[in-house]
């Protein structure tokens, strides 16, 4: 069997050009500062502390290159690790830092398990990794392990169900290929997936696409020697065993089963964000936040008007134009599609979110009173805030004040 290690320095990934540094900054879900103000710190972390932060497995370097960039564009201090066991991984990262000019992260090569040494941290950033350990939970241990108080991790394990067609090919795969050489394996498979016939589950599952993109997706999709899958109910189980709770997934609104159908009295929270994961069927991957397992409520919510609320992933120009002329916002995140839609005396409101301004002072500028703002504002949260759109942190006011 090729082994994780082998794998990776065969085909770092996800597949990056460090010249591309220069044109864009990739971003995502987790381990983008605003949203992990707004899940882990209820939008409250003091940015002039120094941020630790681990990224585990850091791979290409996605999670550490964008949480560096953008707090150093906050003006936010931050002493950051990046810890990998592929050294070819590593030396991407280290391409992509330098071309930016990053000097917050150190690069090491090593296991995840040795975290604890290396810590503790305020912050640890675990995407697509935990479930190619051996033993998986020894990885949530030995992060937990690693975590300061009052800290918190981002992670995405992978969803069984909207990767379906996946395993039995890897199963097969590993069959076939035992002992051959990373691109021999790569050639063959490749080959043998050209010629599927129609109907296989892999050609139907519309969900995947990384095996399209480049050899190093197809080879993590397909041909990985060590890759398990969580549904809703083993990732809580996990984390439950391992001195983890679970903060929020970053999309709570497609675990919300009163979305779907109404929900029997009495079913608890979490069989019932387990049912909407099979009725969903579309879910690939749990991208969310953690925290230790004595910990109280840290998701932000906007009852605090000291606040600052942020909009992502849509202009607040565009936004409000559409909530002042009554039109629905379409939304799309994979196969998954929906229209939110707000009152029309929600449109000042919106438009005033610039990441300086509190509640309070949105309020103020709209000249509502604390009853009447509050009625409104909590419709703009209740739509926006389970699908990502809206988060709560004190950064980026930060930073404005700084440069003024």
């Amino acid at each position: 069997m090729v082994t994780v290690k082998e794998q990776y320095e065969a085909y770092p990934y996800p597949e990056r050009d460090p010249a591309e540094e220069k044109d864009r900054l990739i971003t995502g879900s987790p381990s983008h500062p605003l949203e992990m103000d707004h899940f882990l710190w209820s939008g409250q972390r003091d940015w002039s502390r120094p941020l630790r932060v681990l990224g585990a497995g850091g791979g290409t370097g996605d999670g550490v290159i964008q949480l560096a960039t953008l707090m150093e564009k906050a003006g936010a201090p931050a002493e950051i690790t990046y810890l990998d066991l592929s050294t070819a991984s590593r030396e991407i990262a280290e391409a992509r830092a330098a071309a930016r000019g990053l000097s917050t992260i150190t690069f090491r090569t090593g296991s995840l398990l040795d975290a604890e040494a290396l810590g503790p941290f305020d912050y640890i950033d675990c995407c697509g990794v935990l479930h190619h350990l051996p033993e998986p939970e020894a990885g949530f241990r030995a992060l937990r392990a690693a975590l300061a108080p009052g800290g918190g991790m981002g992670f995405m394990v992978y969803a069984p169900y909207g990767r379906s067609g996946v395993y039995p090919l890897q199963e097969a795969f590993g069959a076939l290929f035992d002992g051959l050489a990373p691109a021999e394996r790569l050639d063959r498979a490749r080959r043998v997936v050209a010629a599927l016939p129609e109907g296989h589950p892999f050609l139907a599952n519309r969900n995947l696409g990384d095996h399209q993109a480049s050899d190093a997706g197809f080879y993590d999709l397909l041909l990985h020697g060590q890759d398990r899958a969580y549904s809703v109910a083993d990732l809580l189980d996990t984390l439950g065993a391992t001195g983890w709770r679970l903060a929020s997934f970053t999309t709570p609104a497609i675990y919300d089963l009163a979305r779907i159908t109404e929900v029997p009295e009495g079913m608890a929270p979490e069989e019932q964000m387990a049912v909407a994961e099979k009725l969903r069927g579309t879910i690939r991957m749990h991208v969310a936040y953690a925290v230790p397992d004595d910990s109280a409520a840290t998701v932000a919510t906007g009852t605090n008007r000291s606040l600052v609320p942020h909009l992502r992933g849509v202009q607040r120009q565009t936004l409000a134009r559409a909530v002042a002329h009554g039109k629905p916002l379409p939304l799309r995140l994979g196969q998954l599609s929906a229209e939110l839609s707000l009152p029309r005396e929600a449109a000042p409101l919106i438009a005033a979110i610039d990441g300086q301004r509190t509640l309070d002072e949105i309020a103020r500028a709209a000249r509502l009173d604390a009853l009447g703002f509050g009625l409104l504002w909590t419709r703009v949260q209740e739509t926006l805030a389970p699908w990502g759109l809206l988060l709560y942190s004190g950064l980026l006011r930060k930073a404005g004040r700084a440069g003024r």
